[in-house]
């Protein structure tokens, strides 16, 4: 008989697919809204985009286990519909893995630079030598992702234990809410609040691995309990880490950070000058290489079976796998080799992108479907895998309308942010 998957190993790819952008983009991202707004926009962006990746199970439903995003899309919302989500979730993912790429060729470079030296070039390479290695879990099986996720996470989690509840014990209680601001420092911190949506949205955009989810665990049900616990994971991450970070990095000291882009040698550097011990100083760096690396192959999972089920290819034969794996991975690499970029604005633009596939389509998605089953003699003739009892998020439309606006809202502010019409901190 053949083994279950866990719902922990499903979490685990969940949570691994946000970490990477949340742990990485939020300390700069979330300095001006510092501690208690950030993680108030934190959670209310977790219960919405749980909400959103529920409503995508429901519009999968009726379709059989390996259709994908663009299938289903397809059926119910049409083909010029289907265009600009297919480009959005394309432009998502890529832009996703074009950050993850930049990152680990940086820190890698950081790391064996002192043993490999590649001169002027060092980052790059690294980068291409982590992407044939590390995609390489992708081309293989979702069971092997899942299993080199849960090993990830647990690599964070001794790596909090070593390093970052160091920083927990060390935290001052005035830097972490703040109050040894400076008279001539900007403490509304609310109308900074807005600005962080776009990079909170990322921080919790699992829903391009739905699909891969759902077919690992062959039902909805297991699928959208594994997107309820990786998200309550990904936010237990984030609260224990922005309490570290933030709680020992005075907020005036994020301004050189932003400056360089959000970079993740850029904080890890400033974080640097304010830990002492070499252990914390090593454990903080594993922890983001896991996390960093954990995103890579969680978002890589959703991009690489979105490609398999749009150009059919048939994911049991190798030849087809590796097609799958060379649109998914090289296209993001060739841009992180030509032009890198800053993290966090990477991030942020993954943000605003991905309001269009996260959250606004799966909204319209679920409607049509419950439109069509209201409105149809017999469902199954209009649905190709009809389930009579099959899964509904709770709510009713309320949750639908909720999505949708929020999604909308987080778009309107990030492209108000590129025209600098909202207030950003730095």
């Amino acid at each position: 008989m053949k083994k279950q998957p866990s719902i922990l190993g499903g979490a685990s790819i969940v949570a691994s697919v946000c970490v990477g952008a949340g742990m990485l983009g939020l300390p700069a991202a979330g300095a001006g809204a510092w501690t208690i707004w950030t993680f108030v926009i934190l959670f209310a962006t977790m219960i919405v985009l749980i909400w959103a990746g529920w409503l995508l199970l429901e519009a999968y439903k009726n379709y059989d286990l390996t259709a994908s995003y663009n299938t289903v899309t397809k059926d119910l919302l049409g083909e010029k519909v289907n265009i600009i989500n297919n480009l959005a979730f394309y432009f998502l993912g890529g832009i996703l893995l074009y950050a993850y790429t930049t990152a680990l060729g940086n820190l890698f470079n950081g790391i064996f630079g002192q043993f490999v030296d590649f001169g002027e070039y060092g980052s790059r390479i690294w980068s291409i030598i982590a992407v044939a290695v590390f995609s390489m879990f992708v081309w293989h099986s979702t069971r092997l992702v899942d299993r080199f996720s849960t090993l990830l996470v647990t690599v964070m989690a001794l790596s909090f234990i070593l390093g970052v509840s160091g920083l927990t014990l060390k935290m001052d209680l005035g830097v972490l809410l703040n109050t040894i601001a400076g008279p001539e420092e900007n403490t509304n911190y609310a109308v900074f609040a807005i600005s962080l949506l776009p990079v909170a949205f990322t921080s919790f955009g699992y829903q391009h691995a739905a699909s891969s989810i759902r077919e690992y665990y062959g039902e909805e049900a297991k699928a959208a309990k594994a997107m309820l616990w990786g998200a309550v994971i990904a936010l237990g991450l984030y609260i224990f880490w922005l309490v570290s970070v933030f709680g020992n990095l005075p907020r005036i000291d994020f301004l050189p950070v932003i400056a360089k882009g959000g970079s993740v040698e850029a904080l890890l550097q400033a974080m640097g000058g304010v830990i002492e011990s070499e252990t914390i100083k090593n454990a903080v760096k594993i922890f983001s290489i896991a996390a960093i690396l954990s995103s890579f192959v969680g978002v890589g999972l959703g991009v690489f079976h979105f490609f398999t089920d749009f150009f059919q290819f048939d994911s049991t034969k190798k030849a087809d796998r590796t097609k799958s794996w060379l649109i998914t991975f090289i296209p993001p690499l060739v841009m992180s080799v030509l032009a890198p970029m800053g993290f966090v604005t990477a991030i942020a633009y993954a943000g605003a992108v991905s309001t269009i596939c996260g959250i606004i389509m799966p909204g319209f998605m679920a409607w049509k479907v419950r439109q069509r089953e209201r409105e149809a003699q017999n469902p199954a003739d209009v649905f190709p895998a009809y389930k009579p009892n099959g899964y509904k998020v709770f709510g009713g439309n309320v949750v639908i309308a909720i999505c949708i606006l929020w999604g909308f809202a987080v778009a309107i502010i990030h492209l108000l942010a590129m025209f600098g019409m909202i207030p950003t901190f730095g």
